[in-house]
């Protein structure tokens, strides 16, 4: 299957090879430039990303600890107009997850009505009864949101998956930016690209908004990371850096008279805001998991008495889950009215016997996930994939159905990355980050870019050997 056949949306240039809108600015520009310091330029990039330190950890590598994720310096260029739609659409779906977890942790309405069948509630880890009954300060779940589109036409767009605990990559986002405004500044002044800098500034203000009532004019955001050894830490880093929060582990809080306090060179501090990067189970060892040393005894304490907000909340992976995505249309229908603005991908339950008799006939034409899995890891790309491979999935699946869904290859769009000879197509996925506060849903207009960097590939997931591009929102 090869990236470059006419079966897939290309989104620089037209059947016909003329170049589209969106890139017409940028092509003018780099046809004029000199193939020599373009290849320059492009060493360059990946020399400032190790000279920065943006690395990731692969668990389960023993050669490589840390790996570069590739930077492409050939932008992903989305128009005005084009934002504009998807804009609602994220709006649309952000809010419905929202009410969807405010309702699972209070009346249930939407499975009273029979639109959510229980077992997805009963059968999920994710799922906490500590939450039941409770609302987080401002009424925000889902301070932080991901949502994964993938583009298969000109008007074509549809929801991969949601990212509600804890998206990562938006400092892929920023310092893709940054790396392309210092090598080619020329070019922002011709092409008009709308910013994204100012997210850290936007995340912060976002979550100072959720601060709970016990907190003064001037909330404290902590951001909680598991430490140094954990593959997103240089994020965690980057992210208080930028928003001037307090970069804390488990052991530099306490909880202090129905406070959380972080340790300060002139004594404990109360925090207001933790924007946690640490998991569910390991939290509070007093709650969940007893041998946890990442997170805070007493927290949960805290946080359900409303002494400090959580982001986001505990119990927000129940959206990441994928047999919960494969009822967001739903979801979307029964908490806002409408039709949603932006489709699911077709997708399987393999739970259910029909589904399932479908997939297990259709192996070697689908993408089968575990409903719980991430990082590209425990699944099955059919068309990729040995007929030793499908049969040992196959019997997978028949073990434990209800732990998969199936969707179809999608034919992903692609968008041209920098070769040494040349431009030339790769596929692509787009992940928007959004910010959500009690009186606002704001998304950063851009987001970050996967590529497969193998021709043929669908699998744009960095843990599996993907690379990032910046991604403009034209201005009109």
């Amino acid at each position: 299957m090869m990236s470059g056949s006419a079966d897939f949306f290309n989104e620089m240039r037209e059947s016909d090879g003329s170049v589209r809108d969106a890139y017409s600015s940028y092509c003018d520009w780099y046809d004029e430039q000199d193939a020599k310091l373009l290849k320059r330029k492009h060493s360059e990039a990946e020399t400032n990303f190790r000279k920065t330190g943006i690395t990731f950890n692969v668990y389960g590598e023993d050669e490589a600890e840390e790996r570069l994720i590739p930077f492409d310096m050939v932008p992903r260029i989305i128009t005005a107009n084009e934002w504009r739609k998807l804009t609602k659409g994220i709006e649309q779906r952000v809010s419905a997850l929202n009410a969807f977890m405010h309702d699972l942790y209070h009346r249930q309405e939407i499975i009273r009505a029979g639109r959510l069948p229980q077992r997805l509630l009963r059968d999920n880890a994710a799922w906490l009864p500590n939450m039941v009954g409770f609302t987080p300060p401002g009424g925000v779940y889902t301070h932080i949101v991901g949502i994964d589109l993938v583009r298969t036409g000109p008007d074509e767009f549809f929801v991969l998956e949601d990212n509600a605990r804890t998206p990562s990559g938006v400092s892929y986002m920023l310092e893709n930016r940054e790396t392309m405004m210092a090598m080619y500044p020329e070019l922002f002044m011709r092409v008009p690209v709308e910013s994204v800098s100012d997210y850290p500034r936007r995340l912060a203000k976002s979550l100072a908004a959720c601060a709970p009532a016990a907190a003064g004019d001037r909330p404290v955001v902590a951001v909680l990371t598991p430490g140094i050894y954990n593959s997103a830490y240089f994020e965690h880093a980057f992210l208080a850096d930028q928003m001037g929060a307090e970069l804390v582990e488990g052991s530099d809080l306490r909880v202090i008279n129905g406070r959380v306090a972080m340790r300060t060179t002139s004594g404990y501090k109360a925090v207001d805001v933790i924007y946690r990067r640490v998991d569910d189970e390991f939290l509070d060892p007093l709650t969940f998991n007893p041998d946890s040393v990442l997170g805070v005894p007493g927290i949960m304490d805290v946080y359900r008495s409303g002494g400090v907000t959580i982001a986001n909340a505990p119990g927000t992976g129940v959206c990441d889950d994928k047999a919960i995505y494969s009822f967001m249309p739903e979801i979307v229908e029964f908490y806002t009215g409408e039709k949603p603005l932006l489709p699911n991908v077709e997708t399987w339950r393999c739970a259910d016997e029909d589904s399932l008799k479908y997939v297990l006939d259709n192996l070697e034409e689908l993408v089968v996930k575990e409903v719980h899995g991430s990082g590209g890891y425990g699944m099955l790309v059919g068309p990729a994939s040995s007929k030793k491979e499908i049969e040992k999935f196959r019997a997978k699946l028949v073990e434990n159905p209800s732990n998969y869904i199936a969707q179809p290859t999608l034919s992903l769009s692609t968008c041209p990355i920098y070769t040494k000879k040349g431009l030339a197509p790769r596929h692509v996925d787009l992940r928007p980050y959004v910010l959500v506060s009690p009186d606002k849903i704001d998304i950063t207009p851009g987001g970050l870019t996967r590529v497969a960097l193998e021709e043929g590939s669908l699998v744009v997931n960095s843990s599996q050997g993907g690379g990032t591009k910046d991604t403009w929102v034209l201005k009109d």
